[in-house]
């Protein structure tokens, strides 16, 4: 590429990046490039001079760079030069207070980062590690001063240099706006005359290259010692790696980032454990039994009109299944209303909203099947989301039986609400392969139980009639339908019931929480009645909506003094 530019004024490519982050090899990359010069930290000078740290090679850069910020901005970085662009490798530490804005301003900038697994090991080689010398922080706070500045940049991952360079630099370059070299791939070994004079000091095993390296397949062992650094350091990386657009997994994925269903609930803030995070942060311990056995109780909570709908009901059955399971150290009913009320709160969730309320038998001290190993107390989880009723309760749904048959009281008493659903999940698949809403379950002797996510109702010559609660979850949602169906007047009738006299129905629904009160308008290819949703239907979904909007526990919310 050419590279004349008559000394006009430069544009300014600026990358951030922290320490030992393969930030001298993208500076090779791009010194590479006929359209290119590169500086080497520019910044370096007045980050000692302001800060006063010592290095080893402190006296050099002290005696020959530019220290004072504002010239070294103005003059060095901005000033004019004979080539269309100027890279500029920072550390992001050496961005200090006193600058002049348009080093943020002005420009094209992105940000490199790397694994502190695989950037600590090093560090201690010259400078003594710490978090502030990692500089992850200020490389986080670069990415929000620039993002608020209306301009995000990009951010790569050294990974992904090292496993892809050529794709990984095509991308940087079309974020950028600027043409892709080949040259960039490829440089000579040995120190470069753009090298800073800390060069010696850091730069032995990047002199030793010709291009980005491979890493190693197999890391070596992490220095314990620095397990505390890094646990500090690794939430910062996560962060900055979500603005990945290309990443290089352990586990490659190759599904895009998928759509949010309702998009608010992109942003949102659960309770774990006794504390309240973002949604991204809100995350269970490997150590925890929900995750290495199922071994958790759960309710779902429905909010309407600054009201949770039976949230007393809830909490008698979640504490029920939790005694059901011998969990130990659970905590009090006070402690879970207030944090159900405190996660509403924070999200300014009041209506139209639903809770998932889950509450796990809790951390292990080792992995292992016996509750021996539960030591830490209970873990409550509270996730909230905007979410209206799941199903079409206008125009009503469609049901397939499936094979799956429903837990027995012998096996896994479904009375006791807990989260190892496997049972349900194999018979959702069966609904989802007819394109069907949801899955009817038998029982062993082949009466119908419920279906996968809800209870089932029918109607049949003005007759209600609900199976017994022997192999299904007797829902709190069943019973309130049950309650109205009785102060309707009409005949409510708890039994056995076949496949068949569903398949006759005059009308059938569905009860649940997350989808309250639910038409069903066929099943098994057979249509309920006329196909439409039913007078008696209709009815029972007046009456419950009307309940929800008289009944309820207040949420207190906050008062400004």
């Amino acid at each position: 590429m050419g590279g004349g530019n008559n000394n006009a004024e430069i544009e300014v490519i600026h990358s951030w990046s922290a320490p030992r982050s393969l930030s001298t090899s993208l500076m090779y990359s791009f010194a590479q490039r006929g359209d290119t010069e590169a500086l080497d930290e520019p910044l370096y000078g007045n980050y000692l001079k302001v800060t006063g740290v010592d290095r080893p090679y402190g006296e050099d850069i002290r005696v020959k760079m530019e220290s004072d910020g504002n010239k070294v901005v103005n003059e060095v970085i901005f000033g004019p030069g004979e080539k269309k662009y100027r890279y500029c490798k920072h550390i992001s530490k050496q961005r200090l207070p006193g600058l002049p804005m348009d080093l943020m301003k002005k420009g094209k900038h992105f940000l490199l980062i790397r694994n502190p697994l695989d950037t600590l090991p090093s560090f201690d080689k010259v400078v003594p590690s710490s978090i502030l010398e990692l500089g992850l922080t200020e490389l986080v706070s670069i990415y929000s001063d620039l993002s608020q500045l209306g301009k995000p940049p990009p951010v790569i991952d050294a990974a992904d240099l090292q496993q892809d360079p050529e794709g990984t630099l095509r991308g940087l370059c079309e974020d950028l706006d600027i043409p892709f070299d080949d040259a960039m791939l490829r440089w000579e070994a040995g120190p470069k005359p753009i090298d800073g004079f800390w060069a010696p000091w850091w730069y032995k095993s990047v002199h030793q290259s010709t291009g980005f390296k491979q890493a190693r397949k197999y890391p070596q062992p992490f220095p314990l010692f620095m397990y505390d650094l890094l646990e500090q350091s690794l939430p910062l990386y996560n962060m900055l790696r979500r603005h990945v657009k290309r990443t290089s997994l352990l586990l490659k994925s190759p599904l895009p980032p998928p759509d949010i269903p309702i998009p608010a609930n992109e942003k949102l803030l659960a309770w774990v454990g006794d504390e309240i995070l973002p949604r991204e942060s809100a995350k269970v311990s490997v150590f925890d039994s929900v995750i290495q056995g199922g071994d958790s109780v759960w309710e779902g909570l429905r909010i309407y009109n600054r009201k949770v709908f039976k949230l007393d009901e809830h909490l008698d059955r979640l504490f029920d299944s939790a005694k059901a399971l011998a969990f130990r150290n659970v905590p009090t009913r006070e402690e879970v209303k207030e944090a159900i009320f405190k996660t509403l709160n924070r999200n300014g969730m009041f209506d139209n909203s639903h809770i998932r309320l889950s509450l796990t038998r809790g951390k292990k001290v080792t992995s292992g099947m016996s509750p021996a190993f539960n030591l830490y107390g209970c873990t409550l989880i509270v996730l909230p989301e905007w979410k209206p009723p799941v199903y079409d309760n206008t125009h009503g749904i469609t049901l397939v039986t499936a094979t799956t048959r429903r837990n027995s009281p012998n096996n896994l008493d479904s009375k006791i609400h807990h989260n190892n659903l496997l049972n349900n999940i194999l018979a959702k698949i069966e609904g989802n392969n007819a394109n069907a809403d949801d899955a009817i379950m038998l029982d062993k002797d082949g009466y119908v139980s419920e279906t996968n996510a809800t209870n089932i109702f029918l109607v049949k010559k003005g007759r209600v009639l609900t199976p017994h609660a022997d192999y299904c979850l007797p829902g709190i949602t069943r019973a309130t339908v049950m309650d109205l169906v009785v102060k309707e007047n009409l005949i409510l009738e708890e039994r056995n019931i076949s496949l068949s006299e569903f398949h006759t129905a005059d009308e059938v629904w569905t009860t649940g929480t997350m989808g309250e009160l639910s038409p069903v308008v066929k099943i098994d290819g057979r249509e309920v009645g006329n196909g439409k949703v039913g007078p008696i239907t209709q009815r029972l979904q007046n009456s419950y909506k009307k309940l929800t909007e008289e009944s309820g526990v207040p949420i207190p919310s906050y008062v400004a003094n």
